[in-house]
């Protein structure tokens, strides 16, 4: 049995012991990727670390706990009901409101994470004052920056194109960008279906946290100086390309330091556990990328003969991969594996290229990767455990679905 079988048959195992004992699956990841990597293989620890996905964990932490503070001095109670004012009170209005603006963040160059977490904690917290599943704003807000990704000033965009003009191939730009926004609208469509026209009873709490944020119309000093490091955050990261981690954390610290009470409040709101899931599964993850499965994977689909069998693989492959790791990388990766069967002309460019770009950005809504993991961290904490666990059942249904359904739109038809 050689090396890459076993890497995946061990992170099979993760996920049923996790399953099976309720432990964090993010412990188990850790501690394969210790027994795999440095036990097993030899390989030194500090190498097996640098996959611990660093900019992820800053991201999950800053992010949580700059709303964190916004949620507990009622800024984002305060930008929830400015934003069913200015939908007109039609509340079922405002998740697509959502979908537009992480779309819009993202087509004018945002990274997609940073357009979710500016987006999706405004849209968890008016779920959930007003009875709607946190899952269905998050997800308005996930497809709404996947949809907008491959515009051609985002920041996908430009990695295909870069990496097809470097092996001497084209693609329609327009045709990217309207496939991949077309199967993101769909996807939130079908979100709507799924999650969208089911409303619970808001208990009377909720009534009165929603009237208290109502109420005020004009912004306290705190609430002032926190929405203003809020309209930084957009500015930076999209006007001036910061990381959106680093300075997330940065004006959460500032914050933190004028405000000291409200920052011991939203401390508690950093998702830890979320945290230790995402970063120890992508940890494992990144190391069975070192041990070459992902290549090994692709240079298999390239010896395939049929070409229309050869593109459903890839699409698969990226979208099952990039559930669990970086879309960035995974397009980066896979893009010149599949030069050979474009260059030969036996399916369009144009098509494999939007059917894999869909296919590896409509799972982002997956819980193990950065996207996903901030709409549960974001989720209140009596609703985050269900939140998770209907995200994984979604996340497993587009990963089993959307790469097939990508295929068939842009490849076949």
């Amino acid at each position: 049995m050689n090396t890459e079988l076993i890497g995946v048959l061990v992170l099979a195992v993760v996920f049923v012991l996790a399953s099976i004992t309720g432990l964090n699956m993010g412990v188990l990841a850790l501690t394969a990727a210790f027994l795999l990597g440095v036990v097993w293989l030899g390989h030194p620890a500090k190498e097996v670390l640098a996959g611990f996905p660093a900019d992820m964990f800053v991201v999950l932490v800053a992010v949580t706990f700059l709303f964190g503070m916004a949620r507990a001095n009622g800024t984002v109670d305060w930008m929830v009901h400015s934003a069913v004012r200015a939908a007109g009170n039609r509340v079922e209005v405002v998740p697509w409101v959502l979908f537009l603006l992480a779309t819009l963040l993202c087509a004018t160059g945002a990274a997609s994470p940073a357009a979710v977490a500016i987006v999706a904690p405004i849209g968890v917290t008016f779920a959930v004052r007003h009875g709607m599943s946190p899952l269905y704003a998050g997800l308005m807000a996930v497809n709404g920056a996947a949809a907008g990704s491959f515009a051609p000033t985002g920041i996908l965009g430009g990695i295909v194109h870069s990496s097809l003009a470097a092996n001497d191939l084209h693609v329609d730009g327009a045709a990217l960008f309207g496939g991949t926004f077309a199967i993101n609208l769909v996807a939130a469509f079908v979100t709507w279906l799924v999650f969208g026209r089911r409303r619970r009873v808001v208990t009377a709490r909720a009534k009165d946290a929603d009237a208290a944020a109502a109420s005020p119309s004009v912004l306290n000093a705190e609430q002032g100086a926190t929405l203003l490091a809020m309209v930084l955050l957009v500015l930076g990261t999209t006007a001036l390309s910061l990381d959106t981690g680093l300075f997330a954390l940065t004006l959460a610290a500032g914050l933190a330091t004028a405000f000291r009470a409200t920052a011991q409040r939203a401390a508690k709101e950093i998702a830890w556990p979320v945290v230790l899931l995402v970063c120890g599964i992508v940890t494992y993850i990144a190391l069975l990328q070192r041990l070459g499965v992902v290549d090994s994977l692709g240079k298999t689909i390239a010896a395939v003969g049929a070409p229309l069998m050869a593109a459903l693989l890839i699409c698969y492959v990226g979208g099952v991969v990039s559930a669990f790791a970086s879309t960035t990388g995974i397009l980066g990766a896979l893009m010149p594996l599949a030069t050979p069967f474009l260059a030969s002309g036996s399916i369009t460019t144009t098509g494999l290229v939007v059917a894999l770009a869909s296919a590896s950005t409509i799972v982002d809504a997956s819980p193990f990767s950065t996207n996903g993991a901030l709409v549960v961290a974001n989720a209140p904490e009596p609703l985050r455990s269900d939140t998770y666990r209907n995200l994984l059942r979604w996340g497993a249904g587009v990963c089993a679905l959307a790469p097939g359904a990508a295929r068939l739109a842009f490849v076949v038809i």
